[in-house]
């Protein structure tokens, strides 16, 4: 195959036609709207995976990687507890008591859920809980609330909480919630609305008292593992002579990251189209340039030129425009990156998002998904024209035109 005469054909066609300058506003549309194109389907992707994995480790904080949960009263108790420490030593434990609650600072009650904890243990597997009592030793009846249960009973610091329990305490003919008052002391910040409002710690030995629980007894052990997923076999297996189960966090939230990821899916294969569109200019440049170029053409097969040759040429054209858009794109998709990411651009409400900034992080696999899905529709786009330029009756050409 002569590649210099196919390389200086295609220079020759790239060049804007002046007496055809349809074609080349064709081709030059096709190149921008491949860029532009890849451009928001990186941009996309990346915001996508971004707030997923913001979600994902909110969520995965504040439901805990592993949950160990009774199967019947009373299974979960200082036994298991021990006997999980010394089977798996890499692993923290947290074990807790919880229960449903009213909170009441003067006129104003806020509904939530009230976990007893040890202070320590719980600091191991909880960052935000550890960075709400960093530096602060709370005492047996001490409670650390979400920010938004803080600002909706307009706390400050040491002020007196009334927490009304569950369940009921017989006074006389009648029965009442228990309730007890507690001192609060800090708050905790997650960035989920959700947990804000409703998520309260103290110690264990209150709800003990409370409750009337057994000081062996809880109601579950969180677990922190750094392999959740592959050590939740484990910790089945062990548990199943115990009478407990185990669950974790990605069960308890399957469907909202199954809608995430349906989401995600329908946008790639949405925003593809764009580019799917934009292909559809090279088929129309290339087709064009082989209805105006067909005199040349039929010379060249007439002078010993071969079809592989012609198809060549055309094909290299539109790989040329589109491999230009997707190099183009590519750029402008991680200088939009840089710029969202560097500059405050677009603020997002954080009770809303659980962050105030616009989350980015593009996988390999989606880059990878991207950039070849843009080539094979390129490809695909250059191939019929190309072969088309190679379907010209010569001697009918030549005698007509």
């Amino acid at each position: 195959m002569n590649k210099k005469l196919v390389n200086f054909i295609v220079k020759k066609y790239l060049k804007f036609d002046k007496k055809n300058p349809f074609i080349s506003i064709s081709a030059i549309l096709a190149f921008i709207g491949v860029a532009i194109g890849v451009m928001v389907l990186i941009i996309s992707m990346a915001i996508m995976n971004g707030t997923a994995k913001e979600f994902e480790s909110k969520l995965f904080t504040m439901n805990y990687p592993l949950s160990i949960y009774p199967r019947f009263e009373n299974s979960i108790n200082n036994s298991i507890l021990e006997d999980l420490k010394k089977e798996f030593p890499k692993f923290k434990f947290s074990a807790y008591l919880s229960s449903q609650i009213i909170l009441q600072h003067g006129d104003n009650m806020n509904g939530g859920i009230i976990f007893g904890v040890n202070q320590e243990d719980e600091a191991q597997i909880n960052s935000i809980y550890k960075k709400a009592v960093e530096n602060t030793k709370l005492s047996k009846y001490d409670i650390v609330v979400g920010k938004g249960i803080e600002e909706n009973l307009y706390l400050t610091p040491n002020s007196k909480v009334t927490l009304y329990f569950t369940s009921l305490n017989p006074t006389g003919l009648s029965m009442l919630p228990k309730m007890k008052r507690f001192n609060y002391k800090t708050f905790f910040e997650s960035g989920l609305h959700a947990y804000d409002k409703a998520y309260v710690y103290t110690s264990i030995e209150a709800l003990q008292t409370l409750l009337n629980k057994n000081k062996n007894s809880y109601d579950g052990i969180h677990v922190y593992s750094d392999n959740a997923m592959e050590d939740i076999k484990k910790l089945k297996e062990f548990l199943l002579p115990y009478g407990a189960g185990v669950t974790g966090w990605w069960q308890q939230n399957g469907n909202f990251f199954a809608a995430m990821q349906m989401e995600k899916r329908a946008l790639f294969i949405v925003l593809m189209l764009i580019i799917l569109v934009a292909s559809l200019n090279i088929i129309s440049s290339l087709l064009m340039t082989v209805m105006s170029r067909r005199k040349e053409i039929a010379l060249l097969l007439s002078m010993g030129t071969s079809e592989k040759e012609i198809k060549n040429i055309f094909l290299k054209l539109g790989i040329i425009i589109g491999f230009s858009g997707i190099v183009t794109g590519i750029a402008l998709g991680f200088s939009g990156m840089w710029l969202l990411d560097t500059f405050d651009i677009i603020s997002l409400p954080a009770d809303v998002y659980g962050t105030s900034k616009l989350p980015l992080d593009l996988s390999t696999v989606d880059f990878v998904s991207i950039v070849i899905g843009a080539i094979i529709i390129v490809l695909l786009s250059s191939y019929y024209p190309a072969k088309k330029a190679t379907n010209i009756d010569v001697i009918d050409v030549l005698r007509n035109e």
